[in-house]
């Protein structure tokens, strides 16, 4: 008979009487900061990374709650998390979530750009608050935590993961502005990934379909009329959960995805 294990493990017969299995999951010994991850996807993505051995940074802005649910989560579950509050379109708070991360964790090897914000507007509404609000998180402040990121990597590399959208490319009317952030992720993500590759620091984007979050919720997305137009024309006939999309971050965190990098992964139920 043979036997197939689910996970990798190791066998440990050092005691003569007992034998022990200890499973090796993915991203034993790594370090992950998770920006905007307090709740949704982000949360998501936090408790998956540290399912899979990673000691993660949730990073929020402003709920702080949120942040310390996830935290608990994960540390009931055996994990290891610390929630480091950092608005990270400003230089200065990135900074300090990056010191924290070494302060508590030593080292970084994978960083998830998360964070971001969207707003809907049709041409005539858009003003200047409106463009930079958008803009400073979801792009400047992507390139700034990934700077500070390679700074934090060591010799051996590392993964950024940044999380786009859909909208990069199917473009929906009135969220021009924000249609157009999530285009610079993209384009971002293919230059880095060519900047960075010499230095084994790979960087890859998820781009998500419409996905139910506290955030959707609010805003009444999942309970408009879009939201049955979107499922009408995806081909798995339904949006998106967070766990539909937190998998794929720990795939392309992990050493299973060693020779990807600059790619988009559209994760979408087939909506294109």
């Amino acid at each position: 008979m043979i036997l197939v294990s689910l996970y990798p493990f190791r066998v440990d017969r050092s005691n003569s009487i007992h034998t022990t299995l200890t499973i090796v999951k993915k991203l034993d010994g790594k370090v992950a900061v998770v920006t905007g991850a307090s709740k949704g996807i982000g949360a998501e993505i936090a408790k998956h990374l540290a399912g899979e051995g990673a000691a993660v940074v949730v990073n929020y802005a402003s709920s702080k709650e949120g942040a310390d649910r996830v935290v608990d989560e994960i540390v009931s579950t055996g994990g290891k998390a610390i929630a480091v509050q950092a608005n990270v379109a400003k230089k200065a708070e990135i900074q300090q979530l990056f010191a924290e991360t070494k302060q508590a964790f030593g080292k970084l090897d994978i960083l998830v750009n998360n964070a971001g914000i969207y707003e809907f507007s049709p041409l005539e509404g858009i003003t200047e608050e409106h463009f930079y609000k958008q803009f400073d998180l979801n792009v400047l402040g992507l390139l700034l935590t990934s700077q500070q990121a390679v700074k934090s990597f060591g010799e051996e590399g590392g993964s950024i993961i940044n999380i786009s959208s859909i909208v990069s490319t199917l473009t929906p009317a009135n969220s021009l502005v924000y249609n157009a952030t999530k285009a610079a992720v993209d384009a971002i993500t293919k230059s880095l990934a060519k900047e960075l590759g010499s230095r084994n620091i790979r960087v890859n984007s998820i781009n998500p379909g419409m996905v139910e979050t506290e955030g959707a919720r609010t805003a009444g997305i999942t309970e408009s009329e879009g939201r049955r137009q979107v499922e009408a024309i995806t081909p798995l006939g339904r949006i998106g959960q967070p766990h539909d999309i937190a998998p794929a971050v720990v795939f392309l965190a992990s050493s299973d995805s060693a020779w990807i990098t600059g790619e988009t992964l559209y994760i979408t139920g087939g909506l294109y």
